[in-house]
């Protein structure tokens, strides 16, 4: 496994799909949704409540 908080170069990328060994490369992207899915080095300072319009409420009676 070989991490970089930028991108790979492509002749990088055509090493690692032409070994043998299994090789994986996560790049800076892949490295932070990596982190935010895993609650690794990340933090919360705001979270949002999303509200949807119940349709329910403007049902009429019969």
């Amino acid at each position: 496994m070989f991490i970089t908080i930028l991108d790979f170069t492509s002749s990088a990328e055509q090493a690692a799909d032409r070994s043998t060994k299994k090789i994986v490369l996560i790049n800076g992207t892949q490295l932070a949704k990596l982190m935010i899915e895993h609650n690794i080095g990340v933090s919360t300072t705001k979270t949002y409540e999303i509200k949807r319009v119940d349709s329910d409420y403007f049902t009429e009676e019969k």
